[in-house]
């Protein structure tokens, strides 16, 4: 069994979630546009620009550059479908003006389908990818993974979880930080966005990065 107690804080995210945008905590996407002059395929390691090219550069802090890649290629598609679930969750039980128990049993119908659908992605991701995917909700939600689990759980849940994470070297109340943190994490969602991240991918590896299980309806066409 690969389903890892990291791992697991996804489906807790993805399975809870509805709702989200009428909770008043809720904040601002804080992240800022980065602008390039002209189409790059460039990430900076403390001083280190990556440029796209075929050759691999070799180093630690290129490996872990090149396994990012990789990472991110596996889950930020996913990241995209949860925030589409997540807002035709919202949508529904806002229009639908659902009673209690109505509302409970759409959001229990809701669980059933997200866990058919995510089941076997998730049994196949590792900690590392549980991890980005994590942040990246984050992003595309403004919801951190500790506020979706106590609002739409309850707070023991979340400090439970959180407890759990801290175990794998993760912090579930950390909001997503395009400028700290996560700033090498941002970058490639920049190049996904512009279409420019399956050139990237392709440019290191030699081949275009895996195709998702299941793709976002809203995706952005890759060049």
């Amino acid at each position: 069994m690969k389903l890892r107690l990291t791992v697991i804080l996804l489906i807790l995210c993805i399975l809870a979630p509805t709702g989200y945008s009428q909770n008043n905590r809720r904040r601002a996407l804080r992240v800022k546009p980065i602008v390039k002059e002209a189409p790059a395929y460039v990430d900076s390691l403390e001083g280190i620009t990556v440029t796209a090219q075929r050759k691999k550069k070799k180093g630690k802090e290129w490996r872990q550059y090149y396994k990012l890649v990789h990472n991110f290629s596996k889950v930020y598609p996913y990241a995209l479908v949860a925030k589409e679930i997540m807002l035709e969750a919202d949508s529904s039980i806002t229009t639908g003006n659902l009673t209690r128990s109505q509302r409970n049993r759409y959001i229990k119908a809701l669980q059933d389908e997200l866990f058919d659908k995510f089941e076997d992605v998730i049994r196949d991701m590792t900690v590392k990818q549980g991890q980005i995917l994590l942040r990246l909700i984050d992003r595309e939600t403004g919801i951190t993974p500790y506020e979706i689990i106590e609002t739409y759980k309850n707070k023991a849940a979340a400090n439970f979880w959180q407890v759990i994470a801290s175990m794998f070297g993760s912090d579930m109340k950390a909001p997503y930080n395009p400028e700290g943190d996560d700033i090498h994490v941002e970058k490639l969602v920049q190049l996904y966005q512009k279409g420019e991240f399956r050139k990237l991918y392709f440019d290191i590896f030699g081949k275009n990065p895996p195709e998702p299980v299941i793709r976002p309806k809203n995706d952005f066409p890759q060049q």
